[in-house]
């Protein structure tokens, strides 16, 4: 879950230590680096497993084929991640940058492959689709990586903070059915019983407590503790399901194109408008490492960074299609490690990519999370979508608000919302049109593209 930030101005806001106890090029010893990187994968785990977890959920996937998805969205963390660090050739930030799964892309996927699923498609048909749509827009990404002066015109805050907001926005809709049990609770007619309310209600309670603590290692742990308490409760109600762990195998070989490779136009649209905006997203939080790294934010080293960042960004995106996972983006809360622990050595990020695909590599780590009831992952998901919406609010707080951008910021929720609610309003256009605008996301980001291209900036007098 990326915190959204643009250039070196939103770079500056971010407060680091005044002095780093080891540098970006600096190699901590066996035990310091060990810990830095547990702290940074504390950090990460549920936020990488979690959108992949959501979504088979959703589309019904089998124990067996979630838990190698699952498990290759940690290998493939891992793999973005030793690229970020380490740096090829233009690939790479050369940063201590963590990289996982996006949630931006949990809503349209979850939407558009429902629908698959309802108009018949089987779930390893609407798998292949997703994984190839991953796969196709992960060049849009790659394309943005070596034009990004031009984009940045194009997609302003204005138009990204709206993007994001309606990310946040549908997403909740899809946090507050797993609070209740998930689609196959409303299936069995247990959704939001006293059970699962508990079990989602104790998990959202833990984390708004420890976020009030005074402890910043508590509040940077909160949704892992929290979520240990959800699956020790869950575990005392008998609700834990190992079905995926004992289905797996002991060593996971990764298997390129599991389900095949298919194609949507209803799923790339909407993926086509969140990976111009992941694009940008990447900007702010490579800006944002290198302000707490103590590097430089303007300048031809800081424009080489966020290019490599962003070329890897759609390239990991690549892998992950290919090897059956769901596409990735730079993570800004580890900015929040490095500025507790005052390491920035990107040294530290090969111990958390190695110990990415380790766990990765091994399914039954995948398995034991895989049995988290999903209204245990509901509480905590409730909070990281609430905070992607809230991501979106800031970027819009630093645009001037005069009447031309609250005229853009209205229509276009208004649109994107109003088309996420009311899907029907849609029935009669061509189904081409149709199948564009059924995402909330998509007709809320196009209109705000298009709304902001178009209309003149002149400035307000009021």
């Amino acid at each position: 879950m990326s915190s959204i930030e643009h250039g070196p101005s939103a770079a500056a806001s971010t407060h680091g230590n005044n002095e780093l106890v080891l540098g970006l090029e600096d190699k901590p010893r066996l035990l310091i680096g060990l810990l830095a990187a547990l702290q940074h994968l504390l950090a990460i785990i549920v936020p990488i497993v979690t959108p992949g977890l959501l979504i088979c959920q959703a589309l019904g996937v089998s124990a067996h084929d979630t838990n190698l998805i699952v498990s290759m969205s940690l290998v493939i963390s891992g793999i973005a991640t030793f690229v970020q660090c380490r740096r090829f050739g233009p690939f790479g930030a050369g940063l201590l940058i963590v990289q996982g799964t996006s949630f931006n892309f949990v809503g349209p996927l979850i939407a558009g492959g429902a629908l698959m699923v309802q108009q018949g498609t089987p779930v390893e048909g609407v798998m292949a689709a997703i994984f190839g749509v991953v796969i196709a827009g992960s060049f849009i990404e790659m394309g943005v990586s070596r034009i990004l002066p031009f984009i940045k015109r194009l997609i302003t805050p204005l138009v990204t903070g709206i993007v994001v907001l309606m990310i946040g926005l549908t997403l909740i809709k899809v946090g507050l059915i797993s609070m209740g049990g998930g689609f196959a609770a409303m299936g069995n007619g247990t959704f939001a019983n006293g059970e699962n309310l508990l079990l989602s209600g104790v998990v959202l309670a833990i984390i708004i407590v420890l976020n009030r603590m005074p402890l910043v290692w508590m509040r940077s742990c909160a949704i892992v503790i929290a979520l240990a308490a959800g699956y020790a409760l869950a575990g005392y109600l008998g609700r834990l399901d190992f079905t995926g762990m004992h289905q797996a195998a002991w060593f996971q070989v990764p298997t390129p194109l599991h389900f095949g490779i298919g194609f949507s136009w209803t799923l790339f649209i909407p993926m086509l408008v969140i990976y111009l905006v992941t694009s940008l997203e990447a900007i702010g939080d490579v800006t944002a490492t290198s302000k707490v790294s103590r590097q430089p934010v303007e300048g031809p080293i800081w424009m080489q960074r966020i290019k490599g960042g962003v070329l890897v960004n759609g390239a990991n995106s690549l892998l992950a299609g290919l090897f059956n996972t769901f596409p990735s983006s730079i993570f800004a809360q580890n900015n929040g490690v490095i500025q507790l622990t005052g390491i920035a050595s990107r040294h530290v990020g090969i111990w958390i990519a190695v110990m990415l695909v380790l766990l990765g590599l091994f399914p039954s780590v995948a398995g034991i999370i895989q049995a988290v009831p999903e209204p245990v992952l509901g509480g905590a998901a409730m909070v990281m979508f609430g905070a992607v919406a809230a991501s979106g609010i800031n970027i819009l707080a630093s645009v001037r608000l005069d009447r031309r951008a609250l005229l853009i910021i209205a229509v276009s929720l208004a649109l994107g919302l109003g088309v996420a609610q009311v899907p029907e309003f849609l029935a009669h256009m061509p189904s081409a049109l149709r199948n564009v605008l059924e995402s909330g996301v998509a007709t809320g980001g196009l209109c705000a593209l298009l709304l902001n291209w178009f209309l003149p900036d002149g400035k307000d007098p009021a």
